[in-house]
Formats: C-alpha cells, sequence, structure tokens
C-alpha cells in the first residue's frame, strides 16, 4: 500500500471475507490512521473488530510508531466502546461534518448532520 508504512487487512471466515481494516502511515508526525474498519452485519459481535484493531495497534508498536488515531462518524455507541476498549482516548468531536459527496445545500444541512469523533492512542512519547 501506499504510503510507505501502510497495511491492509482482511478477515476471512469460512471462505468468506467478514471484515477489513487499513493502516495509514503518516511519517510527518510519526503516527498511523486506523481506516475503513468494517465488519460485515452477520458476524458483528463475535470480536472481529477487537481482533482487526489490535492487528492495528501490533502494526504500529512493530513500526515504531508513537501513535495510532482514527476519525469516526458513527452513530452506534459500540463503535465508540470497541475503540475506548482497545485503549484510544476520545480527543474530539467536529460538529456538522460533511462527508466526501455532500454538496451542503439547504436540504442537506437541515436533514442530514454528521458528528466526526476523533480518537487517539498514545503507544510512546516522542
Amino acid at each position: 500500500m501506499s504510503p510507505t508504512g501502510s497495511c491492509f487487512w482482511v478477515a476471512v471466515l469460512d471462505g468468506n471475507v467478514v471484515g477489513i481494516v487499513a493502516a495509514r502511515g503518516n511519517e510527518e508526525d510519526n503516527t498511523v490512521e486506523l481506516r475503513r474498519m468494517s465488519v460485515d452485519s452477520n458476524y458483528r459481535g463475535k470480536g472481529i473488530a477487537k481482533a482487526l484493531g489490535r492487528k492495528v495497534l501490533e502494526f504500529a508498536m512493530l513500526n515504531n510508531y508513537s501513535s495510532v488515531v482514527l476519525g469516526t462518524t458513527a452513530v452506534k455507541m459500540a463503535a465508540h466502546k470497541l475503540y475506548e476498549s482497545l485503549g484510544f482516548k476520545h480527543v474530539g468531536v467536529v460538529e456538522h461534518y460533511a462527508l466526501p459527496g455532500m454538496t451542503r445545500s439547504l436540504l442537506e444541512r437541515m436533514f442530514f448532520q454528521v458528528r466526526y469523533h476523533r480518537y487517539r492512542l498514545q503507544l510512546r512519547e516522542e
């Protein structure tokens, strides 16, 4: 994967893809971003997301990153509890976040408001 210091994992169960996650390294601030974690709804609650998250943390430690960051628009509390169970700390929220492809039209602003939550897990001091 590009940039250097990035990786992508796929969880497979009984020959089926049941989950994915990516890690994207950032040399400027020595962080790795946990991205695009997703588990098939038929396989949620079985520890797959936690295993994928741990894989990213392991990757970060093996590659000497100082912290792991992530952002999410998840509205389900289970996602936020998962990140916290992995050791992430909630560090902020952006109100009225615009998703890629949004036009910020009057209708979107009235009916589709998104909160973007940011999390960080410090692995070591720089």
